[in-house]
């Protein structure tokens, strides 16, 4: 009986361990997620605004300038 008894512990322990995240930590863990998306985006758009001019962009015609 107290094998039975053991065995029915576990497997109710098991099942509610199972059961998932809480709604406060599934909030947390999007509030996290959403925290590093943002640092993410911050940080490319910084990439973006020290990116070197554009090598294909048309440069002052020096040639008719001269004449």
């Amino acid at each position: 009986m107290k094998k039975l008894f053991s065995l029915l512990f576990v497997a109710g322990a098991l099942s509610i361990m199972s059961c998932g995240p809480s709604a406060e930590e599934a909030a947390k863990m999007k509030a996290e997620a959403k925290a590093k998306m943002d640092s993410l985006f911050n940080a490319a758009s910084a990439a973006v605004t020290d990116v070197a001019p554009d090598s294909t962009a048309t440069a002052p015609d020096t040639a008719a300038a001269a004449h």
